[in-house]
């Protein structure tokens, strides 16, 4: 009898395991393969050889580039090698990245910078908002900018046990800004084993200097977001959903879910065009292919266009999709002014004129 339970809770066990494993590679569309979108007047961009895992354009044209992400689990080409900040300036007729000095006194050493965000002041005193993870731990730095010397002055470091595993921000002001964190857990094995296990335990968070809590929460991997031109409207990407949460922002900074647009990819950065309204996302068509990075199988990279999110029938549109020949893994999308950078995680980062 002993022995039949044991082989009973064994055989449930595998079926469990199995039904996971199934249910993991579907989320990470490992089946999908992809039809490729071309665009005519693309090219890769000198300088930048490390990723370029978010983007964000001011509305003057300089476009700020987080490099260098070194993320659990995932490739990096240059393990060793600190973060950088670049800036593009896209009304050049020839636009070259240029590397950002930062202040001393700044750890540059363990920079590690992934998702960013950019506020403007009513003074025109632009601040960068850059989530950074120094020995794999979650901040937040808050730099200023200064165009005449092409650098940031770092003003200051912000920790707090809500921001415990930070992907992306938006700033909402010089110093608040709503966070996403990825995962519940911190350590990496169990990040894993939370998304393995399909837990919808990662959650959005509004900072302040006076105030800090979770204002959304139920994601499976909540990741890119960013915010609509009127401010009335938070958007959210849950990677592994393969999903676009629109939020209604309220008064107190707190958040109502209006509406989820699904999606047959993995979203990861999204930018809003200025002038539209429209949503661009850098998107993993292959989630399997950048877990389990194989340069005999590369991963590819996809771009989508969202018009009209808050309709019934918003309209999306493949603009871009590569099967990692020129660009492996793709994290963000954004546009200005006819001109659109593509960026990734840890490859190269493409300028194409549309």
């Amino acid at each position: 009898m002993g022995k039949m339970l044991v082989l009973a809770l064994a055989g449930i066990l595998a079926a469990l395991f199995g039904e996971r494993l199934m249910e993991f590679r579907r989320k990470l569309n490992g089946s999908r393969e992809l039809e490729a979108v071309e665009l005519p007047n693309c090219h890769l961009i000198k300088g930048i050889e490390r990723g370029a895992e978010d983007i964000d354009i001011l509305p003057d044209g300089l476009a700020f580039i987080s490099s260098g992400l070194k993320y659990p689990g995932l490739k990096s080409f240059a393990p060793d090698k600190p973060g950088e900040i670049f800036l593009m300036d896209l009304n050049d007729e020839n636009p070259r990245a240029v590397e950002l000095r930062i202040s001393r006194g700044f750890d540059l050493a363990s920079f590690n910078p992934h998702g960013i965000s950019t506020y403007i002041d009513e003074d025109d005193s632009v601040y960068l908002f850059v989530v950074n993870h120094p020995e794999s731990k979650s901040t937040v730095e808050v730099f200023k900018f200064v165009e005449d010397e092409n650098s940031l002055v770092h003003l200051k470091t912000i920790r707090h046990e809500l921001l415990s595993s930070v992907n992306d921000v938006v700033a909402l002001g010089p110093d608040h800004f709503y966070a996403t964190n990825d995962h519940y857990f911190v350590d990496s094995i169990l990040m894993y084993l939370e998304l393995f296990l399909g837990l919808s335990w990662s959650n959005v968070v509004y900072y302040s200097p006076t105030e800090v809590k979770e204002v959304a929460s139920g994601f499976y991997s909540a990741n890119g977001i960013n915010i609509s031109p009127d401010k009335k409207y938070v958007y959210i990407a849950d990677l592994m959903a393969h999903t676009i949460h629109v939020m209604e922002k309220h008064a107190n900074w707190s958040l109502t879910q209006l509406k989820v647009l699904e999606l047959d990819t993995l979203v990861d950065n999204l930018s809003i065009d200025p002038y539209t309204g429209d949503i661009w996302g850098g998107c993993h068509p292959n989630g399997m292919k950048l877990i389990f990075y194989d340069p005999e199988n590369l991963p590819g990279s996809e771009v989508i266009r969202i018009q009209n999110i808050l309709s019934a029938k918003p309209t999306v549109t493949q603009v871009y999709a590569e099967n990692g020949s020129v660009l492996q893994g793709s994290s963000v999308a954004a546009v200005y002014s006819g001109k659109l950078l593509i960026g990734t995680i840890f490859h190269r980062a493409l300028y194409c004129e549309l």
